[in-house]
């Protein structure tokens, strides 16, 4: 692979980020289980879906030629109150950027996000994009000005 081409994922590009995304979170240290893992066929449809609403939801991945999809990162749009600092209505979310690994360090995610951000900026109105770093991509996102929040994310499972 000498030359990156990054392009917008189609419908069924759907089954290749569910895959990406089992590698980022396996990266983290969770357990991801098997093919038949419930979490798989759960994020197939929420892919789909979001493929299917390209106004509110990218996701920019390259090919190998062989290999096929190596790389890729997904943005959504979310509707958000406005503040005295961001007058917009909508926020991203930038997740979901992992590459394969016997191509990573080549700059892949790297243009899969800048394309993600080129099409926040040139194709919705979105007023901030946030964001959650793993160690491995913290200096990724700081090089393409992203900063530390003030107010960190906390969360809780909801029970039921």
């Amino acid at each position: 692979m000498t030359t990156i081409e990054v392009r917008r994922a189609k419908p069924d590009d759907a089954e290749a980020l569910v895959r990406l995304r089992g590698l980022m979170i396996a990266a983290m240290g969770v357990d991801i289980g098997g093919e038949d893992a419930p979490w798989r066929k759960a994020a197939l449809g929420f892919f789909a879906a979001g493929l299917a609403s390209p106004e509110t939801f990218a996701a920019f991945v390259v090919d190998d030629p062989e290999a096929g999809v190596v790389a890729g990162a997904v943005g959504q749009c979310n509707i958000h109150p406005p503040s005295p600092k961001d007058l917009s209505i909508t926020r991203g979310y930038l997740y979901n950027v992992s590459t394969e690994p016997d191509f990573r360090r080549r700059g892949l995610a790297k243009a899969c996000v800048i394309r993600l951000l080129d099409w926040y900026r040139d194709e919705t109105e979105v007023g901030q994009i946030e964001l959650h770093a793993t160690e491995q991509g913290d200096s990724l996102y700081r090089a393409l000005g992203f900063a530390d929040s003030t107010y960190p994310a906390q969360r809780l499972k909801v029970v039921r």
